[in-house]
This record gives structure tokens, sequence and C-alpha cells, in this order.
């Protein structure tokens, strides 16, 4: 399951509970790559963003927007930020990977503002959470992954496509 928020992760238990005179299941969600557990009621699962990992055609998909040229953003990185963060929010993965690209390319043109830095590197860790479990590789090596598709779809771009550090 992908949790939009924090990444993808896998539904460890399934229990109900009681609260305040209420009883409701609830879902825990491991999400491996920052070692977090996530308790999300499982009647508000869609409202909280909570989706499948995407397939095969989704990956291909997503690798497609990594490789696409940078889409038009506010020139403020004010605006730009709150733009970006948005499209995190929406827990959609093309929205995910059109914000990592738009951030990998405008960190190796002009640099990033420190709030975008650690946006941009939160957004990869989600991203390759679920490539990690979309195409079965471990956590090193979908991050190491997605790092080497940033950097090889814009490599003819004229300069070195900066990934952050993790």
């Amino acid at each position: 399951m992908v949790y939009p928020h924090h990444g993808a992760g896998k539904v460890v238990k399934r229990e109900v509970r009681e609260r305040f005179d209420n009883t409701s299941e609830y879902l825990t969600i491991k999400i491996l790559h920052n070692d977090m557990t996530v308790m999300v009621p499982a009647e508000n699962a869609g409202k909280a963003g909570l989706r499948r990992v995407i397939g095969e055609d989704d990956v291909e998909r997503v690798l497609g927007v990594l490789r696409d040229d940078v889409s038009e953003m506010p020139k403020n990185w004010n605006r730009r930020f709150k733009h970006n963060r948005d499209k995190i929010k929406t827990g959609d993965v093309f929205e995910l990977a059109e914000v990592v690209r738009n951030l990998a390319i405008r960190e190796a043109d002009k640099g990033l503002s420190t709030g975008e830095k650690q946006m941009y590197t939160r957004a990869k860790k989600i991203l390759a959470s679920e490539l990690m479990y979309a195409l079965a590789m471990e956590a090193d090596g979908a991050e190491d992954h997605l790092d080497s598709l940033i950097e090889d779809a814009h490599a003819g771009r004229g300069g070195e496509v900066a990934v952050a550090a993790k």
C-alpha cells in the first residue's frame, strides 16, 4: 500500500479497536524506507489517500514522466514550493514523479532553496519506496535506481542533473 505522505509499505495488521465508545477497524502499515508504522482507520483509507502500489504499466508511465522536460513552475520559490507540496499531497504517483523530475532539473540548473532540497529528498524517498515494491527491489537499490534514471534521462541537457544525498 502507498500512504501519500510517507511512501509505500506493507499492511502488517488489521485489528478492531475501541475508542470513545466506538469500534473501528484499523490498518497498521509498516513503511520500510523510514522504519515508521502508521495506523489508519480502514473506513478512512480512501480519504487518507491510501492506494495500492502501481503495476508494470504505471511504472513505465512514471519512467516516462521522469524522462520528460521540466514543466512550467512558478518562478517565485515560495509559490513553487507550495505548488510542489500540493502535487505531493495528491498522492498521485505521476504528480510525485513530476515534482522529483522538476526539482532535479532545477537543482542542476539554478540550485534549490533549503526547503526545496528537503522536499526533493523526501519526494525521492517516497517515489523510490513505491518503485521498490513495484520492481521488487531492495530499499537502497530502488533509491540508487531512481537516481540513475534521473541522471540518465537528463544527461543530454548539457549539464549534470543533481541527485540529493541520501
